[in-house]
């Protein structure tokens, strides 16, 4: 747990005991308690081995210090071919809990392997790894201008690790790219995906939508942090963090930057409905499989330059990637130009 100055002295078991900090609930569980700011040490033990200590003197040894230091960060920029920006933030500050921590680096580090690996990709990439609360303040004290002007949507990554679902919190704006991007993913790799609310908030998106700062910044997770019984335990461990649930919460990130990296506002360059026949895009004889074509003529009527990809794409029902296809070849053939509002 958090701690100010060194220990080192005898007590017994009555002294001690507030100094313990167990589970009752969960006996075997070792709890992870943190003091927010205050001088206080103590020892987080599972609620079986607190019972089991009898009665006796106890030697009570910490090894710290309470100096000035420095905060740590990792910071990697991915350029792209703008200077606007997309933030990824992961922070590592416990990571002996698997979800609710290690699998937050984890798989942002295989987000910016796969973005290194691309030849090219419109927006830059800034990929921070901080202490949690107190680094996003520090990184934001030294950064908030240039995020305030680049930065166009963003991630929060956290609990993404496990099986048992896909969760969603909005930025407070609950408006932004990010949140139209991340609802449009998880809405069809996972259809039961829980929505929760800004009320719901409790990591470093508390920071980066704080008003006066306002960046656009959610998070898509699997088992929410405070939401599964492991939660700020030993139970948090490789048996609730799987190879599946990582890969699940790698392939729901990806897909949403793959969406806001395809946004753009189509509109159509013909009056009326432009013939497609000729173009070789829809069939030149009528017969009941025509039906199979009417995708590209119903994408078509809503490109009219307000509505982005993705919000045609939701009226249609369809994920944002089963229409790329359908755009590049109307781009080739030049019926719709695009343009971004970013």
């Amino acid at each position: 747990m958090g701690y100010s100055e060194p220990v080192d002295k005898w007590l017994t078991l009555d002294e001690l005991d507030p100094h313990l900090y167990s589970l009752p609930d969960q006996p075997n569980a070792i709890p992870y308690i943190t003091s927010y700011y205050e001088r206080r040490w103590g020892f987080c033990l599972a609620h079986n081995q607190r019972q089991a200590l009898r009665p006796g003197r106890y030697h009570a040894v910490v090894n710290s210090d309470l100096k000035p230091g420095v905060l740590n960060y990792g910071e990697l920029i991915i350029p792209g071919e703008t200077k606007q920006e997309v933030l990824l933030s992961t922070y590592i500050c416990h990571p002996s809990m698997a979800n609710n921590e290690l699998s937050g680096p984890v798989v942002t580090m295989a987000l910016a392997q796969w973005l290194s690996s691309l030849d090219n990709h419109r927006y830059t990439y800034r990929i921070i790894f901080i202490p949690e609360t107190i680094g996003s303040i520090v990184y934001l004290s030294k950064n908030i201008e240039h995020l305030k002007q680049h930065v166009i949507a963003g991630f929060n990554i956290s609990c993404i690790g496990d099986d048992r679902v896909y969760s969603y919190l909005p930025s407070r704006d609950g408006n932004t790219l990010s949140d139209m991007a991340a609802l449009h993913v998880l809405k069809h790799i996972d259809p039961e995906f829980k929505r929760y609310t800004w009320l719901d908030r409790g990591s470093d998106e508390r920071q980066y939508c704080a008003p006066g700062i306002d960046l656009p910044i959610a998070t898509i997770m699997r088992s929410k942090y405070g939401k599964y019984p492991g939660y700020h335990t030993s139970l948090d461990n490789l048996d609730f963090v799987t190879p599946t649930g990582l890969g699940g919460g790698y392939d729901a990130l990806k897909k949403t930057i793959e969406t806001i990296e395809k946004n753009v506002y189509p509109k159509v360059t013909v009056l009326a409905e432009p013939n497609l026949g000729r173009r070789g895009l829809y069939p030149t004889v009528s017969t009941k499989k025509m039906k199979d074509f009417t995708l590209i003529k119903h994408f078509i009527s809503f490109c009219d330059g307000k509505k982005d990809i993705i919000e045609i794409a939701n009226i249609l029902n369809k994920p944002v990637w089963e229409l790329d296809s359908i755009i590049e070849s109307l781009i080739l053939n030049g019926l719709i130009s695009v343009k971004r509002n970013h």
